[in-house]
């Protein structure tokens, strides 16, 4: 492997660190805790683990942290009622409902019920409609982390890099390329109906892989040098470990891309420890501009 690895897991540790840092300074003057609610609908065994990960993250930042665990036949009223009282409490400033919600919910309805002040996900059309305009607002915590990871591997600049994105989603490929179009990338969306998408991703100094398809981006589609950032994470069969054994891989062909880029982001420990670490973070953004406080460097 000629690739250097880029290191999600030290980044986002890095990140956490000055979040605790700022919140220690809110501590002190003025005497803020910034708190950030989570909602669990269901037992979801997966969404389970990630919202105790939030939780003891949250905590070990000094932030406050308050969860709500509700039963899977929770109506959209009820759902709806809570969103409305936490929008209410002065003492919450981040509300994260975790998605995937039960099927019988309607998901854009509670996205769209949060404040956007305290929308730390970043997915309500409001932080949407900023990323667009460049403006200020809170940015959605995965699509962030690998602009964080890009810089990383880049020595902090961006500017008059190509940029290809791979998947078109609302929760990664768009803002992504939103975001890197603000780092003043050139970028290109790439997506099923891309013609000739080896050589769409073989252009890209940053190749941004958010398909959700096991190892589709092969060694032969990287551009020597480029920086490959791989938001995928696949579940697939792992025969060698035993019968019914599973392992994770990304969207991209670690192996053979490793040969060709300068750096990639491993999975597992890539872009995942990012995205908590980047909703902590947006929880102290909301703390401080929902009291008109300067925004301390995090």
């Amino acid at each position: 492997m000629s690739a250097t690895l880029i290191d999600g897991k030290a980044r986002a540790a890095r990140l956490r660190a000055s979040v605790a840092q700022a919140v220690t300074g809110l501590k002190a003057a003025p005497g803020i805790v910034p708190g950030l609610a989570v909602v669990l609908v269901g037992d979801d065994p997966a969404s389970r683990v990630y919202v105790a990960n939030k939780v003891r993250q949250t905590e070990e930042c000094g932030m406050r942290s308050i969860e709500h665990r509700l039963p899977a036949d929770t109506s959209q009223d009820e759902l709806m009622a809570l969103v409305a009282s936490l929008n209410a409490d002065p003492q919450v400033d981040g509300i994260l409902v975790q998605m995937p919600l039960p099927a019988h919910l309607d998901t854009d309805q509670v996205v769209l019920a949060i404040d956007p002040e305290k929308d730390v996900d970043g997915l309500h059309p409001q932080n949407a409609g900023r990323i667009v305009l460049g403006a200020e607002g809170l940015v959605p915590c995965t699509p962030q982390g690998c602009v964080l990871l890009a810089r990383e591997a880049r020595g902090g600049d961006l500017s008059g890099l190509d940029a290809v994105v791979l998947g078109r989603s609302i929760l990664v490929g768009k803002p992504v390329s939103l975001l890197l179009q603000n780092e003043n990338c050139t970028v290109t969306m790439a997506h099923s109906r891309t013609r000739d998408i080896e050589a769409v991703c073989r252009r890209a100094d940053i190749l941004v892989a958010a398909v959700g398809r096991p190892e589709m981006v092969r060694g032969s589609w990287i551009k020597p040098g480029a920086t490959v950032i791989d938001v995928g994470i696949n579940r697939v069969p792992a025969p060698d470990k035993g019968p019914d054994k599973t392992r994770l891989v990304g969207d991209v062909a670690f192996a053979e891309a490793a040969e060709v880029a300068s750096a990639i982001t491993p999975v597992p420990g890539g872009v995942g420890p990012m995205t908590i670490a980047c909703l902590l973070a947006n929880t102290v953004v909301a703390a401080c501009r929902r009291r008109g406080l300067t925004v301390p460097e995090m």
